[in-house]
C-alpha cells in the first residue's frame, strides 16, 4: 500500500451533495475509498462521480441537527454491511447578522448542526471502530474562524472555534486507540455558504486582496488535504488543524 492509497477503505462524508463535501467524497473515491454520503438532500451527482471512479456509493438521508442522528447514521452504515474507517464531518450551515441583532434561534440552529452533531457522530463512529478493532481517521471541516473572529457570524465562529478544541480533545483521548482526529480549515471557498460574500463587491475585493494565492479556493482544493489526512501518510498526525487557505493566515 502506498502512502496515499485508500483501497479497501470506506469513508462517511456528511454534506456530500455539493461543494466541499462533494469534492472530498470524489477525491477519496479516486484514491480508492468507497463512499457513504450523508445529507438531507439527494446526492445524485456525487454518486455518479464516485461510481464513475469505480467505487461504491451508499446514500444515507439524515438531518444531523436532530438528537440521535449520529448514532443512527452509524447503525445504518453497519446494517448495510459497511465497515466505515474514515469520517469526514463537512455538513454545516451559517447564519449572518450583526452580533447586536443575532437571534437565539439562529444561534441554536448553527451550534446544533455545526458542533453538537459533529461530536456525537464522532462518538458513534469511534465506538464502532473501537468495537470492530479498526484503525480509523476522523477529519473535521473547521474554518479560518477557528483562528479568527470574523464579523456578523457569531454562532458560526463559536461553532468552528469549538470544533478546533474538540478536534484536539478527541485526538488526545483516541490517538492511543488507533483513531486519528484532525481537521481541515478551508479558506474562502466558492460554495453556497459564501454566495452572500461574493455578491458583495467591496467585501469580495477586500478578501481577494488578502489572499496571497490571488484567488478564492475551489472545493476541489480541499480534496488533496482530505486524502492526505485519511491515508497512511498521516498516521502519526493527531490533533492538527490544517489550513488550506491560499496563504490567508500567513498574511
Amino acid at each position: 500500500m502506498t502512502h496515499f492509497d485508500l483501497t479497501g477503505r470506506t469513508a462517511i462524508v456528511t454534506g456530500a451533495n455539493t461543494g466541499i463535501g462533494q469534492a472530498i467524497a470524489v477525491g477519496l473515491a479516486k484514491a480508492g475509498a468507497d463512499i457513504i454520503g450523508v445529507g438531507r438532500s439527494a446526492m445524485t451527482e456525487t454518486a455518479a462521480e464516485v461510481t464513475s471512479a469505480g467505487r461504491t456509493f451508499l446514500s444515507i438521508t439524515a438531518d444531523l441537527s436532530q438528537a440521535g442522528a449520529g448514532a443512527s447514521v452509524i447503525e445504518q452504515a453497519l446494517a448495510a454491511g459497511a465497515t466505515p474507517d474514515i469520517l469526514v464531518n463537512n455538513a454545516g450551515i451559517i447564519r449572518r447578522a450583526d452580533a447586536l441583532e443575532f437571534t437565539e434561534d439562529d444561534w441554536d440552529a448553527v451550534l446544533d448542526t455545526n458542533l453538537k452533531s459533529v461530536f456525537f457522530l464522532c462518538q458513534a463512529f469511534a465506538k464502532a471502530a473501537i468495537a470492530g478493532q479498526r484503525k480509523a481517521k476522523i477529519i473535521n471541516i473547521a474554518s479560518l474562524l477557528s483562528f479568527q473572529g470574523g464579523i456578523r457570524v457569531p454562532s458560526y465562529t463559536a461553532a468552528k472555534s469549538g470544533l478546533a478544541g474538540l478536534t484536539k480533545l478527541m485526538a488526545n483521548e483516541w490517538a492511543a486507540r488507533g483513531i486519528n482526529v484532525n481537521a481541515i480549515a478551508p479558506g474562502y471557498v466558492e460554495t453556497n455558504n459564501t454566495v452572500a460574500l461574493r455578491a458583495d463587491a467591496e467585501r469580495s475585493a477586500d478578501i481577494l486582496k488578502r489572499i496571497p494565492a490571488g484567488r478564492w479556493a475551489r472545493p476541489e482544493d480541499m480534496a488533496g488535504a482530505a486524502v492526505f489526512l485519511a491515508a497512511p501518510a498521516s498516521d502519526y498526525i493527531h490533533g492538527t488543524i490544517l489550513p488550506v487557505d491560499g496563504g490567508w493566515l500567513a498574511r
